[in-house]
């Protein structure tokens, strides 16, 4: 055989190379690899594939160093002009400065300010800052009271809290009277069945006097300190009276006729003025904080806002005297509470079928916020001291649900009532609610919390001693 048959020609290798990558295909996809013969086309010559290996007995090392060592010299080098160095040094005068170095570096550079530095140190400044204590809310009552004889009714208000720190209700036709600074109990007086049962309640400004609606459409006024009573107030209302609410001397009273009568208890011939509205039951009335504006609500699913400057005397009674009628509700408007913080905000409750609380500008009508709460509404109150809405209600939960004004977020869910919390009122430090059921108990929650600077009247003498319940009989 031919000594080099086994020899691969370069043009074999190039077809070889060609087949092997398909056609069509992203370009470098497989990299060029040189062929490693270890056989080369000449014999007399070695090959070492890919690799230079020198053959040191060939070379001269001293020539070599020599010519790494010996300094080069250029052959086309002159001896500069006289104008070329004139030219160069007057450049280096007039530009340079005489300046070597263009960007020398003498001193370490200034660090650069990111915005990141900033950043990090407000965050650092924050979180230095020590943070505001969430207030603790507590999910049970502080104290339940025995309530029997409770009338279920929703329309009626049968629980109220005095300036004096004394709280008031009425069971059946028997108004008993409990003492927040020591927890004593008395009664004021017991209603004749001729005109009972008791309809509704509320304490005048001076903390002392009370007045009673009853179901005979008479209201009746009593000094609490010696248990007389001063006077009743007749002809005014011709079935029960469901709501009162005061306006310095003036007592207002709403009856289920409908009828609003504002009552001066000074003098003899009382009723003075008489609004007319509402073609049913009025079950809620208030007073705004300056006494310009009052707020009625009906078991006809109105809300009506009522001003002192447009009110008529007793002789025109018919006239329509209303500033505005909201007819926004679907069911009986009975909870109402005007803000403490901005005197022309109104929240108002509906019952079972509507489930909203709303809020009404009450100088322009607008209502400016609906929130279905899910169940009726039974009674409102704010927090004297922050932005929160407390609020009462029925079925299903028969809760007490606190709300922060105005995103209107629930902060917490006050349960242990069996029946609808039909009534509450907020003791006079404002931090204090106690909610009155149809499962006839009376339970106080410590919901507003504490007060900064309490008043000299409240005692915490009781604290602790909750384990049982109290009875009022």
């Amino acid at each position: 055989m031919d000594a080099g048959s086994d020899l691969i020609s370069p043009e074999m290798s190039r077809r070889r190379a060609a087949a092997a990558r398909q056609p069509l295909q992203e370009a470098g996809s497989r990299p060029y690899m040189p062929s490693l013969c270890s056989t080369p086309r000449n014999p007399a010559v070695k090959c070492y594939g890919d690799r230079f290996i020198p053959c040191r007995s060939a070379m001269d090392m001293d020539m070599a160093h020599y010519l790494l060592t010996e300094p080069r010299k250029d052959k086309n080098a002159a001896t500069p002009s006289p104008a070329k160095e004139a030219y160069r040094r007057l450049l280096a005068e007039k530009l340079l400065n005489n300046r070597t170095r263009i960007l020398a570096f003498r001193n370490k550079p200034p660090e650069p300010k990111s915005i990141l530095t900033e950043l990090r140190a407000d965050a650092a400044s924050i979180q230095a800052r020590p943070a505001k204590k969430r207030r603790y809310i507590p999910q049970s009552a502080e104290r339940t009271l025995d309530a029997p004889d409770l009338v279920d009714d929703y329309y009626l208000n049968l629980l109220d809290w005095g300036s004096n720190n004394v709280l008031s209700i009425a069971l059946g036709s028997t108004i008993y009277l409990w003492d927040a600074a020591n927890g004593s109990t008395s009664e004021l007086v017991t209603i004749d069945q001729d005109n009972g049962p008791v309809t509704s309640v509320s304490w005048a400004p001076d903390g002392r006097h009370i007045a009673v609606g009853l179901n005979s459409s008479t209201v009746q006024l009593w000094d609490s300190s010696s248990n007389r009573l001063l006077r009743t107030l007749q002809g005014v209302h011709e079935s029960r009276v469901g709501s009162l609410a005061w306006n310095g001397n003036i007592l207002t009273s709403g009856g289920m006729d409908g009828k609003i009568v504002n009552n001066d208890v000074r003098i003899r011939n009382h009723a003075v003025q008489t609004y007319r509205g509402h073609g049913q039951e009025v079950c809620g009335l208030k007073w705004s904080g300056s006494g310009q504006q009052l707020a009625s609500g009906g078991n006809d699913n109105l809300l009506h806002i009522w001003d002192v400057s447009m009110a008529s005397s007793v002789q025109f009674a018919g006239r329509t005297q209303w500033l505005h009628r909201l007819e926004d509700h679907l069911a009986a408007v009975k909870a109402l509470a005007w803000c403490p913080f901005q005197s022309n905000l109104l929240a108002s409750g509906g019952g079972g079928s509507d489930r909203c609380i709303k809020f009404w500008n009450t100088h322009t009508g607008a209502c400016l916020n609906s929130v279905d709460t899910g169940s009726q509404v039974c009674a409102l109150l704010w927090n004297k001291n922050d932005r929160e809405l407390l609020s009462s209600h029925g079925f299903t939960q028969n809760q007490l649900t606190l709300w922060k004004y105005p995103s209107m977020d629930k902060m917490a869910e006050l349960t242990g009532h069996t029946s609808r919390v039909l009534f509450m009122a907020q003791s006079p430090d404002g931090c204090t609610v106690a909610s009155a059921a149809g499962d006839e108990t009376l339970r106080f929650w410590n919901v507003f919390g504490t007060p900064d600077a309490p008043k000299a009247a409240v005692k915490t003498s009781h604290t602790g001693m909750f384990n049982s319940y109290n009875h009022i009989r």
